[in-house]
């Protein structure tokens, strides 16, 4: 199957999800607990089940922060990864950055993704063979060189439990934001200029981010500097560092890590 085959599989699955999200009230909606303490909703189960029913066929792979995990995914050659709704703490509180997130690995590698934020009506889409577009329209990363003044997204809750602060009183200029998805979306799209987490993230958080940045020519690397491959036995991944080519290597200097792949 064609890169733009799966994209626009992704795309048409994007726009079914935005339909079921609508029958969801952000802000008003029930909330329980995952064994990781983690919140879920009635929102993130029905999303996962008609991206699943959309993007599925035979012999494909399936990763979802919201299905138990089938060990046979490994054996396949492609894999749908997804977060059916990242960001579930902003959508709970009404906070309007939240997304769902799909990506395609083939190999391990992401070719294609797609990031929608029904709450803002974006639609982010890109591959290995189509630059990255919001809503149509053609989009690149930020362009930027120097570190200062450069707008960065950071995890609104890492930023409450002050693991940013060392980086307030630099030369960036730090913006709190919820799903991580949705960050990398924004980032791919030049809208700021960088995103980093030094804490794990799973691959269902970053994989269509990725694949969105990546198709803008910018970077992503994890913390210790390492390009990502995707659908391992153990989904955790150490951190993710993204942001253009132009400011890349300022900006691992600044947060001090090595950069050992031929980027």
């Amino acid at each position: 199957m064609s890169t733009d085959t799966d994209l626009a599989k992704i795309e048409k699955a994007l726009h079914i999800a935005r339909e079921t999200a609508k029958r969801f009230t952000s802000g008003r909606i029930e909330t329980e607990r995952k064994a990781g303490g983690d919140p879920v909703t009635a929102a993130d189960i029905a999303l996962d089940k008609v991206l699943r029913e959309t993007l599925v066929q035979a012999g494909d792979g399936w990763l979802s922060e919201e299905t138990l995990d089938d060990p046979v995914r490994l054996q396949k050659q492609r894999v749908w990864i997804v977060d059916p709704l990242d960001g579930t703490r902003e959508f709970v509180e009404g906070i309007d950055e939240w997304c769902i997130s799909v990506a395609l690995a083939v190999d391990g590698e992401v070719v294609a993704g797609g990031i929608c934020n029904p709450a803002t009506d974006e639609i982010f889409l890109g591959s290995r063979q189509t630059p990255t577009t919001l809503n149509g329209k053609k989009v690149s990363v930020s362009q930027r060189t120097d570190l200062q003044g450069a707008t960065v997204l950071a995890s609104r809750s890492e930023v409450k439990r002050g693991e940013w602060v060392r980086f307030m009183d630099g030369p960036l200029s730090v913006i709190p934001m919820g799903s991580v998805a949705y960050k990398l979306a924004r980032v791919a799209a030049g809208l700021e200029d960088a995103t980093f987490t030094l804490v794990p993230k799973n691959e269902w958080d970053i994989a269509a981010g990725i694949a969105l940045v990546e198709a803008t020519g910018g970077k992503v690397v994890d913390k210790e500097g390492r390009t990502f491959t995707f659908n391992n036995r153990t989904t955790l991944v150490s951190g993710m560092i993204a942001c253009g080519t132009n400011m890349f290597d300022n900006l691992i200097s600044l947060l001090e890590i090595n950069a050992r792949e031929n980027l």
